[in-house]
């Protein structure tokens, strides 16, 4: 199985102005968001496999006005590079993108904190579709 990340220093993207940190999530917000999002990609839930409370991770909130609708669980692995658990994003308005922008916003976020790499999980055609993307053998 092969795996992908970005090279962050070889992005340009601009940090979206609709996401922030969420120091302390609601739990069941985030559940509930996530299975809206399995439903809409008829993905079959991994929950209970991921954990919201993961060490040294983040929480980013996506938000349409007031509205959080979507959030990537991203884990900060070492000083150098960070990992994306799990995006997740409830589709009621999904000319939106907020799966790019999320991609692109998280690449700007981690850039600007120093980070050189964003492991993305198993390699996927689309994924290359982003500046810095490259493709890992076997992990």
């Amino acid at each position: 199985m092969k795996y992908g990340r970005i090279r962050l220093q070889d992005t340009n993207y601009s940090l979206y102005s609709g996401a922030s940190i969420i120091d302390n999530p609601d739990k069941a917000k985030l559940r509930s968001i996530y299975a809206e999002y399995c439903s809409y990609k008829k993905f079959t839930s991994v929950e209970p496999l991921f954990d919201f409370e993961i060490d040294n991770s983040d929480t980013i909130g996506y938000y349409e006005g007031s509205e959080l609708v979507a959030f990537t669980l991203v884990q900060r692995l070492d000083a150098e590079s960070v990992r994306g658990i799990q995006f997740a994003w409830n589709y009621v308005n999904p000319s939106l993108r907020l799966g790019w922008i999320a991609n692109y916003h998280e690449c700007a976020y981690y850039k600007s904190l120093g980070y050189l790499y964003y492991y993305l999980g198993e390699h996927d055609s689309y994924k290359s579709k982003i500046d810095g993307y490259e493709i890992l053998g076997v992990l």
